[in-house]
């Protein structure tokens, strides 16, 4: 029995140091201490503890102290892993933005990355502006000429209103509509060919970035073209239609004509037979008067 007891003792002793080493990072530990990060051993196995891997936020962690982001506690990344944020992107998001002099908070920037946006790509944005492609834009001016436009919509990121801010999608729209309603003020449509850069100018007065998440920084238009004639389609519409209503009621003329005249035909079968009658009844009169006279 005791040689039994014996034999176990070193899987024991194998299966205690496998668990203290996964409880105890030692390595990251020590690689956190060199990088001036103040962390102790018992934190680690709390994390442990909690189910949240130590790697995932010493190593951020780590990131940021080199990038001299010091007031990020590990207490707020690890708050952050447990509500489901991406702690290693909002941390380089975070030394993006102190790069480029872009005033962003860990909290804000933490707000934005759980609201499901990229908080990096935000913050690349807001350096390097996104140029967005507008679908084909079909207007018609006053006389009737239509008018086809694409445009370019330069925009970078507003992260300040990145949190509940319309998306792309709600730009292109909206510069849409600037188009159309542009165009269609527009007398003719040599005047849009002439001059496209007064539809920039207008829509860009317009303040279409209102509650979006971007801020508008030009609108080029990309292509101008000439459409249908959509007056005189809608003037050849309308003769046809005024052609149709005339033929239908000329029709409905002759029907009620046809049927005045079979009513004048049939009065005058009708009065024939009242003659003929009458004259049938004639000689029986004669007759009658003739033999009183006898």
């Amino acid at each position: 029995m005791p040689q039994i007891i014996v034999g176990f003792i070193p899987l024991v002793v194998i299966l205690f140091l496998a668990f203290f080493a996964y409880m105890v990072p030692v390595r990251l530990w020590i690689a956190a201490l060199a990088s001036g990060v103040s962390i102790s051993i018992f934190e680690l196995i709390g994390m442990r503890f909690r189910r949240v891997p130590p790697t995932r936020i010493v190593n951020p962690k780590i990131m940021a102290e080199k990038a001299g982001l010091t007031k990020i506690s590990v207490n707020s990344l690890e708050a952050h892993y447990l509500a489901g944020g991406n702690v290693e992107r909002v941390v380089s998001a975070l030394i993006a933005a102190q790069k480029a002099n872009i005033p962003l908070s860990f909290e804000m920037a933490a707000a934005i990355d759980l609201a499901g946006r990229d908080v990096l790509e935000a913050v690349k944005m807001s350096v390097i502006p996104k140029v967005i492609q507008t679908p084909m834009v079909a207007a018609i001016a006053k006389d009737g000429i239509q008018v086809l436009a694409t445009a370019r919509v330069t925009v970078r990121t507003n992260l300040g209103r990145l949190v509940g801010g319309a998306g792309e999608e709600t730009i292109i729209a909206r510069v849409g509509e600037g188009i159309v309603t542009t165009i269609g003020s527009s007398n003719t449509h040599k005047e849009v060919l002439e001059n496209p850069d007064s539809i920039s100018k207008v829509v860009l007065a317009k303040g279409l970035d209102a509650g979006t998440a971007f801020e508008i920084l030009s609108i080029d238009i990309a292509d101008v073209d000439v459409g249908k004639n959509i007056g005189a389609q809608l003037q050849i519409a309308q003769a046809e239609a005024d052609k149709q209503i005339a033929q239908a009621k000329a029709e409905e003329r002759r029907a009620m004509a046809f049927a005045k005249e079979q009513e004048m035909k049939a009065l005058v079968v009708e009065m024939r037979s009242k003659v003929e009658e009458a004259q049938a009844e004639v000689p029986k009169r004669w007759r009658m008067l003739s033999a009183r006279e006898i």
